[in-house]
Parts: C-alpha cells; structure tokens; sequence
C-alpha cells in the first residue's frame, strides 16, 4: 500500500525517542522499584480553584464548538499578558490551541516548505525536528556547548545559516539543557535575523519557570523583531496544567490571518470550558510557578552538589525549566549507552542526549521532578553506575 512522505518524514521522530522511559514504565509495572526522571511532569497538583473553574464552565454548558481563532475571553486574557511586552496587541495578534505542541506544528508548517530550513539551537526539545520535518524542511542545527552555558552564540548562529534558511527557532529557558537567554544575546540573534530575513519562533513555555536572579526576556520585547516574531506558550508548566493542552501563539496579525485556515483544518478551536480555566490562569493570581521554582533550584543544588566531586559526571548549567543536563562522555559511555545501562544496572530512567539532537551525543537529561529525596537516592545510584564503570575500565586495563 501506498503512505504519504509525511510518515517517511516522520518515521522514528514520534514515541521512539522515549524508549526508556517507556521502557522504565514497563519494569516498574512488573514490580522493579524503578525512579523516573525522564519527562517534564510537575510533581504538584494543579490549583483546585482551576479545576472548579473548568468543572462549573462544563455544567454551565460551555461544552459545545469554539472558533478557530480562539473564545473572546481567552483571547483578551492573552491579549493583556503580552500588552507589557507588546503595547501594539490586539486579539487579531493571537491564536488559541490545545497546546503548544499543537501551536508549534501549526505555526512551523505555516513558514516552511520543503527543502526549507529551521535554525534549532542543538540539543533541542525532542519533538522539534518532527514538526520542521512534517512539512518537508529541514532542521539546521546550531551547536550548543556545555562551556557557553548551553546559550547559544551569535558566531555560532552566523555559521549555521543556509540559502535555505527561514526560520529562527528559540526556545527559553530552554528544554533540555535550562539555558536562558538574556535581553542582549537576544537582541543579537534578532539582528542576524533581520539581516537574513528569517522569521523568530520563540517557545516560552518556560518562561515563568527561572530560578536565578536574571529576568526573562522576548523578542517581542524588541520593537524591531515583532514584525518577524511569532510566540507560543501554554499553561502547561506554569501552572502544572499538562494535561489541558491548553496554549496559544501571538504574532502579526497578518501571520496570525494565514495561520488560521491551517489551525481550522487541524482542529477548529479548542474546548470552551479550558479556555475558561486557561482564561481564569492568566489572570489570577497562583503561587504554582513560585513553588516550583523553589523545588528546582534546591533540587539543581542537589544534584551539582551531589556530582561536585566526580570524576567521569559533569552537570550543565541551570538557569530555569524542569531538567539539568550532564555530560558523561568521561565515563567511556555516549549517553545512550549510558542511560540503558543506567536503568539497567541501578533502576533510574533518564532521557539520553541522543533524543534531543547529535551535539547531545555525551549528555544525559535528567528532570528535576521528583522530590528531593527520590532524587538524592537516584543521584546515589548515577554515581554508583559511573564508578562501576571506572572500576570496569581500569580491571579491564590491568589485564
């Protein structure tokens, strides 16, 4: 039988880079006592008052069709979020999705083509280069190094670009690494931007998720950029409302009226009664994002403390997100060797750097989303594994 070039496209790009997690669920639904720091799922509930919010909006019957660009109260919620950094926004400048996932495809296969380019700060999220190869572009990928804080550098940018070249994709604070970019780093990719007439896509899923002393910054913020800037979020993670799939996209309008004929084919609106939740997210006032940050940032201070005397591990820089990123190229092992192994040997279920792109080929991603205990017995287990595989190397060399 015949398929369509999308399932070649996108052949290995879907499930497949989870293998050990869901290989983890598996031996933990057997019985093994197995610790999961593989997926980005907030370790608290989301905010009762959400819940009643979207319990009452259903028995109010806001259960039937939206519209594809969105319910006005969403929208005018989303309008006065951006208004700070967007003083021109109006609601023909956003777009609601069940997601931003679902916002990221849409808005990706509505500026490339085949052949075309996506420039991706590599490692980058695992699903990216399924949604630049969905429409037949290509992912150009732009070295993030370990010693750059994983921010990515103007030069490194510059070096990247193709003929072929359209579009800027960032994401901050970045998944996987927790990198930040700051107002001026910024303002200098956007300046590249403009000189190659590429367009910025700017995740910001994290963006309420930082717990350093630096401010979060978008090109939005940056007169000259919005023209080129379109943005999509969710309230996926600052209010631990994965399950929603609840987000949106703020860009030109003229963007904004292209894009969507392409969100109507794919979905047409999104469910009233989480716009009502999402809505009553935007504008209340919840301490969810806050007690996050405080668990990471302890739980980023325990694992560098934890790896501070290691010989073969060394941790990322964190600035904000839910993970930390560790180089384990020292222990002989790539990260996919060392992430099977891991979970083999010692039970703890970690995402290696391979699902996130060739320059993560030495690294391991760990989530910050388990409590300070599990994660000092997972970190126990980490440095046990790499010290068994010194002692193998040198037992090995003394043959």
């Amino acid at each position: 039988m015949r398929y369509a070039g999308i399932t070649d496209r996108l052949a290995g790009l879907g499930g497949e880079k989870w293998a050990i997690h869901n290989a983890g669920r598996v031996k933990a639904a057997a019985g093994e006592e197995i610790i999961e720091l593989t997926i980005g799922e907030p370790d608290i509930p989301v905010d009762p008052e959400l819940i009643r919010v979207c319990h009452e909006s259903m028995l109010r019957g806001r259960t039937h069709y939206s519209n594809g660009r969105g319910e006005s109260g969403l929208l005018d919620a989303i309008v006065d979020k951006y208004r700070p950094q967007y003083p021109g926004i109006t609601t023909g400048n956003v777009l609601a999705f069940p997601g931003t996932q679902t916002a990221l495809y849409a808005v990706i296969s509505a500026l490339v083509g085949e052949g075309e380019g996506v420039l991706i700060g590599d490692p980058y999220y695992a699903t990216y280069e399924g949604v630049v190869r969905a429409p037949g572009a290509v992912v150009e990928a732009v070295p993030l190094k370990i010693e750059n804080g994983f921010v990515m550098q103007p030069d490194d940018l510059r070096a990247a670009i193709t003929e072929k070249s359209r579009v800027l994709l960032l994401n901050s604070p970045h998944n996987p690494t927790g990198a930040l970019l700051d107002r001026d780093t910024i303002a200098e990719l956007g300046k590249i931007a403009c000189e190659h007439d590429l367009w910025i896509v700017s995740d910001e899923v994290y963006e309420d998720l930082i717990f350093v002393d630096e401010d979060f910054a978008s090109p939005l913020e940056i007169e000259e950029l919005r023209e080129r800037t379109i943005v999509v979020s969710s309230i996926s993670k600052t209010y631990a409302a994965t399950g929603f799939r609840s987000g949106w996209a703020v860009g030109p309008a003229e963007f904004c009226d292209k894009l969507l004929p392409i969100s109507e084919t794919i979905l047409f609106g999104n469910q009233p009664f989480i716009a009502d939740m999402t809505e009553a997210a935007l504008r209340g006032t919840f301490d969810t994002a806050e007690r996050m940050c405080r668990s990471y940032a302890s739980r980023v201070d325990l694992i560098t403390t934890a790896l501070a005397s290691s010989p073969s591990l060394t941790a990322g820089k964190v600035s904000g997100g839910m993970f930390i990123m560790i180089d384990v190229a020292r222990t002989g092992l790539d990260g996919e060797q060392f992430a099977w192994g891991l979970l083999e040997e010692q039970g703890v279920a970690i995402m290696p750097g391979t699902s996130f792109g060739e320059n993560a080929k030495t690294l391991i991603r760990v989530a910050l989303t388990v409590p300070g205990d599990v994660l000092s017995e997972a970190m126990k287990r980490i440095n046990a594994f790499a010290a068994s595989l010194a002692d193998a190397r040198q037992t090995a060399a003394a043959q």
